[in-house]
C-alpha cells in the first residue's frame, strides 16, 4: 500500500491543536478564536477530501472518518505504525 503525502494534513492537525490550546486568544477574542478554529477545520476537511481513498491505510481512514485527529496525527508521526 502506498503512503499519500499527508504532511500538509499533519501541519493542519498541529495548527488545530495550537488554536485549541490558545486560551489567551480565546479569553481575549472568543469570536476570533472560534473563527480560527473554523478556518483550520475547513482546511482539514479540504485536505482529507483530496486524499486518494484507495491509498489510505484502513486504520488511518477510520481515524479521519471519526474525526479522531489526535490519533490521526499520532499515526502520521509514527510513519503509519501506531
Amino acid at each position: 500500500m502506498s503512503f499519500p503525502d499527508v504532511a500538509p494534513l499533519a501541519e493542519a492537525f498541529r495548527e488545530r491543536l495550537a488554536v485549541i490550546a490558545d486560551h489567551a486568544h480565546r479569553d481575549r477574542d472568543e469570536e476570533g478564536h472560534l473563527q480560527r478554529l473554523i478556518e483550520v477545520s475547513e482546511r482539514i476537511d479540504t485536505l482529507i477530501a483530496a486524499l486518494p481513498a484507495s491509498e489510505l491505510d484502513p486504520r488511518f481512514g477510520h481515524y479521519l472518518e471519526r474525526r479522531s485527529y489526535d490519533k490521526a496525527l499520532a499515526w502520521i508521526q509514527s510513519g503509519g505504525e501506531s
